[in-house]
């Protein structure tokens, strides 16, 4: 997680977790502050199920999650980074 991300916690935190609280200090929709809580749910999960996994999968993960690269993108990049990982350790 980044500071963007705990900061949101933070506020949500002091907010006793008011969406609607959090979409009026952010000046923002509350759809749109569920969609970021429900981001940060699902990195959330991705850490715990991913705890033991390689820290670049985990890395590719969560920037699928935030919206940064789509799915075929992510699998593109999983496999050609394990067959490169594979390969290194013939």
């Amino acid at each position: 997680m980044n500071e963007e991300d705990f900061g949101f916690i933070r506020r949500f935190l002091l907010a006793s977790g008011s969406l609607k609280q959090m979409a009026e200090e952010y000046g923002i929709s509350y759809p749109t502050v569920r969609l970021r809580l429900d981001r940060m749910i699902e990195k959330i999960k991705l850490y715990e199920k991913h705890t033991k996994k390689d820290p670049f999968e985990t890395l590719l993960r969560s920037a699928h999650i935030d919206g940064k690269i789509d799915l075929p993108t992510l699998t593109t990049l999983l496999t050609a980074y394990r067959k490169e990982k594979n390969h290194e350790n013939e």
